[in-house]
């Protein structure tokens, strides 16, 4: 196994971790599930960096990748809706859920006719954006309970922007969506 594909399975491995952190309730728990987040965040970036530069690139890869960054984006963001339901709700869940469950079907579909859908540009910046939005929140989750610092009449704001990034997070998911529907519209059997 290449080592990026040993980094996907890295990202696999920590979203329990960086779970467990989230709620179990420890000095600084925010913190370091924070912290695994970000690591988890940055594997994303590293393995098809690695991959393309040093042509690694296997299908087992095309197809983990995208694998590792659903299970790490829905996991964080059930967790923080569980935690704090004013940062994320089920609506935000289900729409990014749905494209999530849409991609996969579509290459489980394309992958019977032997072509294999790679993650395009808006896949990476949907996903990078929401995982960005995700540490800003952890962030905000952070400072607020670990080291219970007060934001006062900021903290609206802050809300009001966070709120704003996961929103951006689903109308960049909606994009690419419809962007991987519309690219590969052809291998779906209509009859």
């Amino acid at each position: 196994m290449n080592l990026p594909n040993k980094l996907t399975l890295l990202r696999i491995i920590l979203v329990p971790f960086f779970m467990l952190f989230l709620y179990w309730e420890i000095p600084y728990h925010f913190l370091i599930a924070l912290i695994l987040f970000a690591i988890a965040s940055i594997t994303d970036a590293l393995d098809g960096k690695i991959a393309r530069k040093y042509q690694l690139i296997t299908t087992f890869g095309k197809f983990a990748d995208p694998l590792a960054d659903k299970i790490l984006v829905l996991a964080a963001l059930a967790c923080i809706a569980d935690i704090e339901h004013t940062l994320v709700n089920g609506i935000i869940i289900t729409i990014i859920a749905s494209r999530e469950f849409m991609v996969s079907g579509l290459r489980l579909v394309t992958a019977e006719k032997g072509v294999v859908v790679a993650a395009g540009i808006w896949g990476k910046l949907k996903t990078a954006f929401t995982m960005i939005s995700l540490v800003f929140m952890l962030i905000f989750l952070t400072c607020r309970n670990d080291f219970q610092l007060s934001f006062g009449a900021a903290e609206n704001i802050i809300h009001g922007v966070l709120v704003a990034l996961v929103w951006i997070s689903v109308v960049l998911t909606v994009i690419s969506g419809g962007i991987y529907l519309k690219g590969y519209w052809k291998y779906i059997d209509t009859k």
